[in-house]
């Protein structure tokens, strides 16, 4: 599942690509929506919250298309005559101005709403590590309201922070030195934790190749992520995968067995 950082350089790049403009075409392939036209709207703006993506749109009203990226999802922009990068049938949503199209490819959401119901959309989001509204205080609190939940899991319950997914939490848990099932009421540091966090994903928003070893060579980039059974960069103990989480939503989970023990 994309990070949020992911998002937030989607969200940036539609932002390039349409605001101020005029939409010469929509296409909504997603049944709710399918016969619903915003061309001749202005694209006013495209923002991210933690990992969803909003895109106001002037028209008859004011309008917001409110999208997700999910497991598979992507945003491209082509200039006219560029050839797609991925097949017709996996495209979900079509925005097009003078010269250029966005196109959204396997979008897990895909929805229209009056711009005065957008806020709804993310309203059960916690502070937003990219955005406006950070607050590691109310992070950390938020965090704290289950003691006895294993430190993986809430982070990436995106009701307490938003914008960690599967990388930054191995990573995050590695760098802290804690198993991904150590309860949040046994991490030393709390606070430090949010705030490596919030360094991280800031650290990578506007770059497109992710890292958090500060090595952005492509078998260097990473302490633990997809590096299983590979020797840990800090002590050489095979890194271990496994599936954690409550059954249903199991996740993928990388730790170094020396540097991270089990609690």
């Amino acid at each position: 599942m994309p990070e949020g950082d992911t998002v937030f350089r989607s969200a940036a790049a539609l932002d390039r690509a349409l605001t101020g403009h005029r939409l010469t075409l929509t296409d909504f392939r997603v049944p709710a929506f399918a016969t619903l036209d915003l061309s001749g709207g202005t694209v006013v703006r495209t923002l991210s919250r933690g990992k969803h993506l909003i895109t106001r749109i002037d028209h008859d009203r004011a309008w917001s298309l409110h999208t997700h990226l999910r497991m598979e999802g992507s945003w491209h922009v082509y200039a006219d005559g560029d050839r797609w990068r991925r097949p017709g049938e996996q495209v979900r949503a079509v925005l097009g101005v003078e010269g250029r199209t966005a196109v959204g490819f396997s979008l897990g959401i895909v929805e229209v709403v009056p711009r005065h119901e957008e806020g709804a959309l993310t309203a059960h989001l916690g502070p937003d590590l990219l955005g406006p509204d950070w607050d590691p205080d109310e992070a950390v609190a938020r965090l704290l309201t289950q003691p006895d939940r294993p430190v993986g899991e809430a982070l990436l319950d995106q009701r307490n922070l938003a914008g960690i997914g599967n990388m930054y939490m191995a990573e995050l848990c590695f760098t802290s030195g804690l198993h991904p099932t150590t309860p949040v009421a046994q991490v030393r540091d709390l606070p430090r934790l949010v705030r490596r966090a919030h360094q991280m994903l800031e650290v990578n928003k506007r770059r497109a190749i992710q890292s958090t070893t500060g090595d952005l060579r492509q078998r260097e980039r990473l302490w633990v992520y997809r590096r299983d059974r590979s020797p840990c960069r800090r002590c050489g103990t095979p890194v271990a995968v496994d599936m954690v989480g409550e059954p249903g939503r199991e996740r993928a989970a990388y730790w170094c067995p020396s540097c991270q023990p089990a609690p």
